[in-house]
């Protein structure tokens, strides 16, 4: 069991004061087994404008903290602000546990009432500026639909739409889009540039981020071995190879999708999140893709099935349709056909 840690008489009647709205941000830190000030910053200028610069440069990427950051709204109380828990992947596992359990600790002594929004992040992205206005969106978002509902969604969003129009049109194109991660930006820009030759991508449900799995070297050979067996998968694939005498580097995108035994909301995310996947690597990476394939298995990435889908094979022309030939063999006795003075003469 973890220690009970007690907030400093300093960091209390820092807290107190704090509440009047001078200040913008309170970090708060675990030291000696006590909860201490670690800084604070005052306002400048609106909050939106002061918060990835005063909160960013305070993040550690080993230490974890809490920050209490000040909103220009109100409620009955005063200033509403941002209770956030900042626990990095790279910190101490018992650290990390030490912090969960103190949240309750932190929140009660500056007071709950004060707390519009709570956040947690593992890295910047998740509690950046644009972080929470995610977080936001989200809170907003519809409740949660039962499997019933899900599965129902799911039928329908696979159904042919027979309203068209312009609205329609653009909802049914747009799709999901979840941002990418800074690994996966960069992956994707060095595979533009052709200095590596396979990306392998995952959604992050939580976060609704796009991430970086991995961008290992891979021959086509190796390509099926790739392809995860349990969960879905984005894989960009630069595929080197000859056609017709030339020497051509062919961007294969895939999307693999193992069957049924991924959770139906994992499908519809994958599955929306795609097409805008693809818009934003054309844009912004001008990165051409030159076949989209989706497969349940990786042993179906062979040679052979990877150089038909680039190259397919064109349909022969249909043969003009040609008069039948009599029957072999001797055709009947020919006809003699005499001229009518020949048969005069014979009578």
């Amino acid at each position: 069991m973890f220690l009970v840690l007690l907030v400093t008489p300093e960091l209390a009647g820092f807290l107190a004061r704090a509440r009047g709205g001078s200040l913008r941000l309170i970090k708060v830190c675990i030291h000696e087994e006590q909860l201490v000030l670690g800084a604070y910053r005052e306002v400048e200028k609106s909050w939106d404008q002061d918060y990835d610069r005063v909160l960013l440069p305070l993040l550690d990427e080993q230490d974890p903290c809490y920050i209490l950051y000040r909103l220009d709204t109100q409620n009955a109380q005063g200033y509403e602000w941002i209770f956030i828990s900042w626990s990095p992947d790279q910190s101490p596992v018992r650290q990390k546990m030490l912090y969960a359990a103190t949240r309750a600790t932190v929140k009660k002594e500056f007071g709950g009432g004060h707390v519009k929004d709570e956040l947690f992040g593992t890295v910047e992205e998740d509690i950046c500026l644009l972080g929470y206005q995610r977080h936001v969106s989200s809170l907003s978002a519809p409740a949660p639909l039962t499997q019933a509902e899900q599965e129902l969604r799911r039928i329908k969003l696979t159904e042919v739409k027979v309203e068209i129009s312009v609205e329609s049109k653009h909802q049914t194109l747009q799709g999901i889009a979840f941002p990418l991660q800074a690994t996966a930006r960069r992956a994707l820009q060095q595979l533009a540039q052709k200095r590596i030759n396979y990306i392998q991508l995952r959604l992050d449900v939580e976060k609704e981020t796009i991430e970086l799995v991995h961008a290992n070297p891979t021959d086509t050979r190796d390509l099926p071995g790739s392809v995860p067996t349990d969960t879905p998968r984005y894989h960009f694939f630069l595929y080197k190879h000859s056609h017709e005498g030339d020497y051509l580097e062919s961007v294969v995108f895939i999307y693999s999708m193992p069957g049924s035994s991924c959770r139906i909301k994992e499908r519809m995310l994958y599955s929306s999140c795609k097409s805008r996947l693809l818009e934003d690597v054309a844009k912004d990476y001008h990165l051409e893709v030159a076949k989209k394939l989706e497969i349940e298995n990786g042993d179906e990435l062979t040679e052979d099935f990877l150089y038909e889908e680039v190259h397919p094979k064109q349909h022969a022309h249909k043969q003009a349709f040609a008069k039948p030939k009599g029957p072999a063999g001797k055709r009947g006795h020919k006809r003699l056909i005499r001229a009518t003075g020949e048969r005069k003469q014979e009578s």
